[in-house]
């Protein structure tokens, strides 16, 4: 039972990023391994990785469990180092739990997370997906918080990975830096990338244009309100009969 006594790094609060998800791709039959189950139809992939290729998840991560379905020999597929990821083949998509262990020092429970292991493209390109026997990319970005770490985590984790921290600080701050330099932020999305900074940026810019058009679409709905309340009123005017709108 991790021990309480451990003094913490109060009002601070450090996270670290990292990408999970799965890959799948159907078998070929022309090359299909003759151990290979003959009901399998794909091959796929299990992961969790970090953004960037340095640092690797290892110095703040021991080890992660994949608990695949039920009918899988031995189930529970545990990776004690990188890359932490397991390969099988099937012919059914599923649930996946993965429970992500930290390393001693953290005095830290695991975290659990789940993902949906995915076969087969969706959407409105999916036909042409098959065709082409695309891989099938299903992934998300994530983050784990470390609320008020014990110092020794917290000296590995600034030591090791950099980084930034979340303190709620003496006079309301909002952010504090627990990187080497101040204001360093060594842990943030990379700078380019599926889930990046470049990207982030793009989102935001679709967002902002988005709510250009809805504010002009607004403003147009707005006009023709005021048009048909001016039909009303000349109606009222000119026929004195009182006439409801709509």
């Amino acid at each position: 039972m991790p021990s309480t006594k451990k003094p913490r790094m109060k009002g601070v609060s450090i996270y670290r990023p990292f990408i999970f998800g799965s890959i799948a791709k159907p078998i070929d039959p022309s090359t299909r391994p003759s151990t290979i189950n003959a009901d399998h139809t794909h091959q796929w992939t299990l992961y969790v990785k970090p953004c960037t290729p340095h640092p690797d998840l290892s110095y703040f991560i021991r080890k992660i469990s994949f608990k695949l379905h039920e009918t899988y020999t031995n189930s529970l597929r545990t990776i004690e180092a990188p890359p932490f990821e397991v390969t099988e083949t099937g012919w059914g998509e599923f649930e996946v739990q993965i429970k992500i262990h930290f390393v001693p020092e953290s005095n830290e429970k695991p975290q659990v997370i789940w993902h949906h292991l995915k076969l087969h493209p969706y959407g409105p390109d999916a036909e042409r997906q098959r065709e082409r026997k695309e891989p099938v990319v299903s992934e998300c970005y994530e983050e784990v918080v470390f609320n008020e770490p014990v110092e020794a985590f917290y000296d590995l984790l600034t030591t090791s990975g950099g980084g930034v921290g979340r303190g709620k600080g003496s006079k309301g701050s909002k952010q504090m830096s627990v990187g080497d330099k101040k204001g360093e932020r060594v842990a943030e999305l990379p700078f380019e990338g599926l889930y990046s900074q470049k990207e982030e940026g793009r989102e935001l810019d679709r967002l902002g244009q988005a709510i250009k058009t809805v504010e002009v679409m607004v403003q147009e709905e707005r006009r023709k309100l005021e048009e048909r309340e001016k039909v009303l009123a000349d109606l009222r005017s000119e026929e004195g009969v009182a006439v409801k709108a709509r």
